[in-house]
């Protein structure tokens, strides 16, 4: 963040330092600007009071006597043809030429208030007409500053100076405050990518920079839980395949060793192909989670009807719910339930929600499959009489072995990959699936809802 820093502080040290340098050159300008309007002022007075008394200008005395009294200002007489008639600067040609057209529309009875350049210097002119047909021109050269202005003009660029010093400082410090919290944030950062949690994230930092820290700070808390979440899951599927491993081996090792009587293979037989099952189901759902994490996976949407796909699925799993004691139906399938998408897969989102219906029922309950519409919508919603969810489960039923977790001591449960695999299905094609309460509790509802 050096090079942050850096940059802000010469941006507001630029800043600063144009400002300053306006407000000098503008401070200059005006105290110019308000010089020469003095200066004129002046003169204007001072050719107003000559003009009062001109029946005796030409006079050389009068001339010397007011010549001493007009402070660096020339006066200068004319007759009604522009000649020069007499000068308290008679040695200046370049000054009487230059005022030269002044003077003339003077003694043709026009006041005249110009500037002339002589030479590198610039003259304030005055020209009034007198009563005698001339004029008389009055001339002063300008000052750029007065002594006023001058001493005025240092007084504020002296607290300019101050301003821009102060400003400085400000610039410096403000660059720090906000390079420091933005410098701890990305180093809090690099240590989420490394895979650090609980990094220490600045607090109370200004603005914009604190919502950043504050965004990390829920970054890594997300973070922390869905590794932990991860890793909750990953434990429960090693401890679910290692039970079904162990009685695998287990029998394996007495079949090779001839400690299983022979009326008994075909009973370990059976128990060898249950949990070769249940190894394979497991198996079977991580690789299908795995597959819906990838971009290629695929989905063929058309157009079907979910009571086809229902009642297939009813008739697929009718035997094993009726041996386990529950009614499997289908209800509101009267007239077509149509939507966009892929037979397949809704078969198998179906699967995998009849499965957890079933398992979670107890014997004399049941499971229908209920016929759902809505606005743009069309769906299957899978109900049980089972022993249901709280409003917590509800949140997190989708949240791969976390319901698995939860009640594995109290209930029958599955892998815990079923719902999660639910979803990511339905969302794929464009649906969703959500659970509910059941219409009469207790028991769960679980709607799979697609483009109609």
């Amino acid at each position: 963040m050096r090079g942050l820093s850096a940059r802000i502080l010469a941006l507001s040290l630029g800043l600063v330092l144009a400002t300053t340098l306006a407000a000098g050159l503008a401070t200059v300008q005006f105290a110019r600007a308000s010089a020469s309007t003095e200066q004129r002022a002046e003169l204007v007075a001072q050719a107003s009071l000559i003009t009062l008394q001109s029946a005796r200008l030409a006079t050389p005395r009068f001339l010397q006597r007011v010549g001493t009294g007009l402070d660096g200002s020339v006066l200068t007489v004319t007759d009604a043809t522009g000649t020069v008639v007499a000068s308290t600067a008679p040695g200046r040609s370049a000054l009487l030429t230059a005022t030269e057209s002044a003077a003339k529309q003077a003694a043709a009875g026009t006041d005249v208030s110009t500037s002339v350049q002589v030479g590198t210097r610039t003259e304030l002119v005055e020209a009034r007409p007198i009563d005698d047909g001339g004029a008389i021109v009055l001339s002063r050269p300008l000052r750029t500053l007065s002594g006023a202005a001058a001493a005025l003009v240092g007084r504020i660029l002296v607290v300019l100076a101050v301003a821009l010093l102060v400003a400085a400082a400000a610039a410096v410090w403000l660059s720090r405050r906000i390079a420091r919290p933005l410098t701890a944030t990305a180093r809090a950062a690099r240590h989420l990518a490394d895979g650090d949690r609980g990094v220490s994230v600045p607090e109370g930092a200004p603005g914009e920079v604190g919502d950043v820290a504050d965004a990390l700070r829920s970054l890594d808390l997300a973070l922390s839980r869905s590794e932990g979440r991860q890793r909750e899951f990953l434990l429960s599927v090693s401890h679910e395949l290692r039970t079904p491993l162990t009685a695998l081996r287990g029998y394996g090792e007495a079949l090779a060793d001839g400690l299983v009587e022979s009326d008994r293979v075909r009973e370990v037989g059976a128990v060898l192909v249950s949990e070769t099952e249940r190894v394979e189901r497991f198996t079977a759902d991580l690789l299908e989670l795995a597959r819906l994490e990838a971009d290629d996976f695929s989905v063929d949407p058309t157009d079907v009807e979910l009571g086809d796909i229902a009642a297939g699925a009813v008739q697929a799993w009718r035997a094993r719910a009726d041996s386990a004691g529950i009614e499997l139906r289908l209800d509101g399938f009267g007239a077509p339930v149509e939507a966009r998408a892929d037979p397949r897969r809704v078969r198998q989102v179906l699967d995998g929600l009849i499965e957890n219906a079933v398992r979670a029922t107890p014997a004399g309950g049941s499971v229908v499959l209920v016929a759902v519409h809505g606005p743009g919508t069309a769906g299957v919603a899978v109900e049980d009489t089972g022993p249901g969810l709280s409003d917590e489960d509800l949140e997190d039923a989708f949240t791969r072995g976390l319901l698995r977790e939860r009640y594995r001591e109290t209930r029958a449960v599955g892998t815990g990959l079923g719902l999660s695999i639910a979803t990511r299905l339905a969302t794929r094609m464009g649906g969703r699936v959500h659970a509910e309460h059941a219409r009469t509790p207790p028991g769960a509802r679980f709607v799979l809802e697609l483009p109609a």
